[in-house]
């Protein structure tokens, strides 16, 4: 396998509206580099100011220098059969899609991003920036913000990560998603247009009818994703049927969850109905034992009757949880089924525990923490609004709980505080709450700590 290093110089702004100025490109075959590509490319536009200051390319340099109409065949030839890999791939790589579509062409080649792969093959460095990552492995980097040496210290950089673990390397590398798998209908191009942003999206088929919904924080990457997942019968022929995308943006990861759940009871999409049996499958749940105790234990929700005090995807982040609440609430670990004997805990022989394992603590202290632990993830009958992102950074996101229920969802203007909350409802869609909705927003309040909590 061969693999083409890549920096850019460009004229600024995002991937869609940046022009080449230059370009580099070292032919990697997984050991060295044994051939590069390295030029100046006219813009057909003035460059910035702050960018000349930047890189040092000037308007007066690139005057004689090719258009990339001009290189572009070179660029396919030269990367033929390659792995587009650059530090930063995204950028580097839609920039070169753009550049080639405004021509009518589709570029397209599995690419890898070194700045990922560092993070994994050669954890804890306190930066991965091109610059303070290479200082710190002592690759010399001549021409910072020059294509010829950024990509000549990532091709530096790419040896070393290949030398490192070549193996787990593979893993990083995108696959590209291939036309010949999809519906003829589905349009390619329509792909490039959807922000790698927070929001819901929706697959249609030929007829039109609504055949799955999904969320994501990365709605691009993870419909990208399912066009190229080829690991069960489903996926391959979900692909096959998909001939439109609409998505939604939200900003908001909890609005993105309670709008997904919510459109598939209202749709019930064929490709979304096997998996809500399978959405948050294990539960906390508790009971009173014979001597008053209250016990906590994780359990699969389809053998219980009653519904969980919280939810969780799988039973070892439940145990977990479990395990840090003991802590924090100071429980003990034989009453919340973490520890089995017929004695004590052992938490109690190390001194952690009070022992009401063996009933030397209150029945009333011990459940009294019990008690504050379940009403805390059972909302307890509060009300209040969740205060987070918005769509753009114009506007905040707000979710309204009342009497510990979902009662609705909107957007704000960024100066609303200025007002009351009694008049915040004014932003709000009516939302129906149910026992998935109390589920999300009781999983989001648990993990999530960066909204903002406003009591009413």
């Amino acid at each position: 396998m061969h693999y083409a290093i890549v920096d850019i110089e460009t004229t600024g702004g995002s991937p869609k509206s940046s022009k080449i100025t230059e370009i580099a490109i070292f032919k990697h075959n997984g050991k060295r580099v044994i051939d590069d590509y390295v030029t100046l490319v006219n813009p057909e536009m003035t460059i910035p100011q702050f960018i000349v200051q930047l890189t040092g390319i000037n308007d007066q340099m690139v005057q004689d220098a090719p258009k990339f109409y001009e290189i572009a065949k070179d660029i396919i030839e030269f990367t033929q059969d390659c792995v587009f890999v650059a530090h930063n791939v995204a950028f580097d790589y839609n920039v070169i899609r753009a550049e080639f579509k405004s021509l009518g062409y589709d570029y397209r080649r599995p690419h890898l991003c070194t700045v990922r792969a560092s993070r994994y093959v050669l954890p804890g460095h306190d930066s991965y920036s091109l610059g303070k990552l290479t200082r710190a492995l002592g690759i010399e980097l001549i021409g910072r913000h020059r294509a010829g040496g950024d990509a000549f210290a990532t091709s530096e950089l790419f040896t070393l990560l290949m030398e490192t673990d070549a193996k787990n390397l593979q893993t990083f590398v995108q696959e590209e998603v291939n036309p010949k798998r999809l519906h003829p209908n589905l349009d390619l191009n329509d792909l490039d247009e959807i922000p790698n942003k927070t929001g819901i999206y929706k697959f249609f088929n030929e007829t039109n009818e609504l055949i799955y919904i999904g969320k994501s924080i990365h709605i691009r990457k993870r419909i990208d994703q399912h066009l190229r997942n080829n690991s069960s019968k489903k996926a391959i022929k979900m692909q096959k049927e998909i001939t439109r995308i609409e998505f939604e943006l939200t900003g908001s990861e909890l609005i993105s969850l309670l709008r997904e759940s919510y459109l598939i009871k209202q749709h019930k999409p064929i490709y979304n109905r096997s998996l809500r049996r399978h959405l948050f499958p294990y539960g906390l749940y508790s009971y009173t034992d014979d001597t008053g105790y209250l016990r906590l234990f994780i359990a699969k929700v389809s053998s219980m009757n009653e519904p969980a005090i919280t939810s969780f995807n799988t039973k070892r982040e439940g145990v977990a949880f479990l395990e840090r609440q003991v802590e924090a609430y100071d429980l003990c670990t034989k009453l919340c089924d973490l520890y089995k004997s017929q004695s004590s805990c052992f938490q109690y022989t190390i001194k952690n525990c009070l022992g009401a394992c063996i009933g030397e603590e209150a029945v009333e202290s011990y459940n009294a923490r019990c008690q504050q632990l379940i009403d805390r993830l059972t909302l307890n009958g509060e009300s209040f609004y969740i205060i987070d992102k918005g769509r753009q950074r114009s506007e905040k996101s707000l979710v309204l709980v009342e009497n510990g229920g979902l009662t609705g969802m909107g957007y704000a203007p960024f100066h609303f505080k200025k007002q009351p909350p009694q008049q915040w409802k004014s932003y709000l869609d009516i939302m129906p709450d149910d026992r998935d909705a109390r589920t999300i927003l009781n999983l989001f309040l648990r993990k999530n700590e960066k909204h903002e909590i406003v009591q009413l």
